[in-house]
């Protein structure tokens, strides 16, 4: 039992803490030594001597997986922001995508479920001699456990003490977001204190599509191998430059919630009071609109909660939720054709955010078992049947996605009169791992392709000055509110001109990231 505790424990953690949580364990080993005469006290010492273990098993179980699939710590920022961003809805949609890795790792926790019901059932059960020696090996190990539970840094770390609190930082940080209005109204204040001004005269229309989990290697407007936006490379033939592909967009958060909070807050950390876009349009004169296929309770507090209008047309909880954006194209049609002169609308789209194969029509998926050049490298690079079985379900969600997104373009494109100004941005939170580095499927904050992102511009009437060196210019999504800024054509005191891509100034700075990327303009 000793050696099959160790091993668990080896499982999740490394270094000293390895001796700190074996010497957390020593007490279950103790108890079993403990001769307990009542077939009853016996029971109940099997129960809990079986519980206090699978505890252990759990907790270097799940270290263990969680630090294969995503290097993290159960208490890092990104799994506790995804674990209070989760319900039971995306939690099944979760395990339905991932569930043979899970199986791999329920492996481990079903032998030693059966390892440790064999063992805790053999306790002792009558008194008998104890050699000197083993009586002081047993005394030394109580006085180390003892040590190990007095000393608070290593009695956090028992899996009973951490699950639990782990549980607690999920539900204050829900209830954090559940109630923003405060920080909301402090955002509005710094905003009307910045006193941001819309210079350009007349009417003035920006559409803000963003978009979850595109990987800009999977379009065809980026030279993929498939034909996943053939409507994109329709509107870029006819609007020809008039249309800013940038070839080299960058997020710098591999997943949604700290991608939007970079975006909106012009990448200032969050500890230094930053501008909110939102607010930022809001007190220059523009009514703003968030209109969402997210049923997600972050966002909307943190972001959406700050527009003048919010439709949120997702009715069930859950970003797995099987509601297409199309459903988004009619609010769009009835927030353009708003009398108001000045308009700001976010669309904020699901994208391809795995489960794959609900962000698309049913029966719609050209690329289903496709033998073709994409399908034969996938095989080539050793690519598993289910991660290509994946990567065709993306790419047929991306072909729905190139109708939504190309309708939005189309519908700005005919918004107001003859001369109006119009605007419209599209780009990713971030990008996503469908076996383009690694055999798996899903978020990736540990390749590059976490990261890689598509990002379109197009602007009426176009400034063809501006757009010829920004396609080739890298772009980071953290930065983008510049640029955002920038088509709202608002200024403020203080707006940095050199982190604005559009601008003759713009400076490009390589973002630090957690992985290593050969070069940010490819």
């Amino acid at each position: 039992m000793g050696a099959m505790l160790l091993a668990l424990v080896v499982l999740g953690h490394d270094g000293r803490r390895v001796a700190q949580l074996f010497a957390l364990g020593l007490p279950l080993l103790a108890w079993m030594l403990w001769p307990v005469r009542s077939r009853r006290i016996h029971r109940l010492r099997t129960a809990l001597l079986w519980l206090g273990a699978m505890a252990f098993a759990f907790d270097g179980v799940a270290r263990g997986y969680l630090l294969e699939a995503y290097q993290a710590a159960p208490n890092s920022a990104l799994v506790l922001a995804s674990a209070a961003n989760t319900n039971g809805r995306e939690g099944a949609e979760y395990l339905s995508m991932h569930w043979r890795a899970l199986v791999v790792w329920a492996a481990p926790l079903m032998v030693a479920g059966w390892v440790f019901g064999r063992c805790v059932r053999q306790g002792a059960r009558a008194t008998a001699p104890w050699p000197p020696w083993a009586i002081g090996l047993l005394c030394a190990a109580l006085l180390l456990a003892a040590a190990a539970h007095a000393s608070k840094p290593w009695r956090r770390l028992h899996p009973v003490a951490f699950w639990t609190d782990w549980a607690h930082s999920v539900q204050a940080l829900r209830l954090a977001w559940s109630d923003q209005q405060r920080a909301r109204d402090q955002a509005l204040q710094r905003a009307r204190e910045a006193a941001p001004v819309a210079t350009r005269p007349g009417p003035s229309t920006v559409v803000l599509v963003i978009t979850d989990s595109i990987n800009r290697d999977n379009l065809a407007l980026y030279g993929y191998g498939r034909a996943t936006t053939p409507r994109l490379l329709a509107h870029r033939q006819l609007l020809g430059d008039d249309m800013l592909v940038i070839r080299n967009a960058w997020s710098v958060d591999a997943s949604t919630l700290p991608a939007l909070r970079s975006l909106f807050n012009f990448g200032v950390p969050a500890g230094e009071s930053p501008q909110h876009l939102l607010a930022l349009a809001r007190t220059a004169g523009y009514k703003v609109w968030w209109m969402s296929n997210h049923d997600d309770i972050a966002v909307e507090q943190a972001h959406a909660r700050l527009a003048d209008v919010v439709e949120m047309v997702n009715r069930t909880p859950g970003r797995a939720g099987a509601s297409l954006d199309g459903e988004l194209l009619d609010c769009l049609q009835e927030a353009l054709e708003d009398p108001a002169e000045r308009k700001l609308i976010v669309v904020h789209l699901m994208g391809a955010h795995p489960h794959y194969s609900l962000r698309f029509p049913a029966g719609e998926n050209p690329f289903d078992d496709q033998v073709d050049a994409v399908e034969t490298g996938l095989v080539e690079r050793g690519r598993s049947s289910w991660v290509r079985r994946y990567r065709q379900t993306y790419d047929a969600a991306l072909l729905y996605h190139d109708f939504v997104v190309s309708e939005t373009l189309q519908l700005t494109r005919r918004a107001g009169r003859p001369g109006d100004y119009r605007a419209w941005m599209y780009l990713s939170d971030h990008g996503q791992e469908v076996g383009h580095v690694s055999d798996r499927a899903g978020h990736s904050p540990t390749t590059a392709s976490g990261y890689r992102i598509p990002a379109v511009i197009w602007q009426d009437p176009p400034d063809a000055s501006r757009a010829a060196g920004a396609a080739l210019t890298p772009l980071r999504a953290d930065w983008a509110g510049w640029t955002i800024a920038d088509l709202l054509d608002i200024q403020w005191p203080g707006a940095p001109p050199d982190r604005n891509a559009l601008s003759a100034t713009y400076r490009w700075q390589a973002p630090v990231l957690p992985v290593e990327v050969k070069s940010f303009s490819e």
